[in-house]
C-alpha cells in the first residue's frame, strides 16, 4: 500500500480505479477552489489517494466483508432474542 494523501486533479476521480498492476482508491472526494496566485484560481478536486497491489487489495475486502458478515450474524441473533421476548 503507498499512501499519497491528499492529491488535487482538475478532473473528478472514480472513487475506485483498477489499472494493471495495482487498485488505486480515491475518498474524502471534495470539490475545491481556490486562489493560486494574484488573478489564476484553481477549481478542481481534492482527496486521498492511496494504491494497493491488486493482491493486497482482494485481501482487505475479504476482512471487510468477514467483519460484514459477523455483524450481520450479531445482528440476526439480537432480532432472535428480540422476537423470542416478544411471544
Amino acid at each position: 500500500m503507498v499512501d499519497y494523501g491528499k492529491v488535487k486533479s482538475t478532473i473528478k476521480p472514480e472513487s475506485v480505479v483498477i489499472d494493471d498492476y495495482s487498485v488505486w482508491e480515491n475518498t474524502n472526494i471534495e470539490a475545491v477552489s481556490e486562489n493560486v496566485g494574484t488573478e489564476t484560481e484553481f477549481n478542481g478536486f481534492e482527496y486521498s489517494m492511496v494504491q494497493y497491489d491488486k493482491n493486497e487489495y482482494i485481501l482487505k475486502q475479504a476482512q471487510a466483508n468477514a467483519e460484514l458478515s459477523d455483524q450481520l450474524t450479531e445482528t440476526q441473533l439480537a432480532l432472535c432474542d428480540v422476537y423470542e421476548m416478544i411471544q
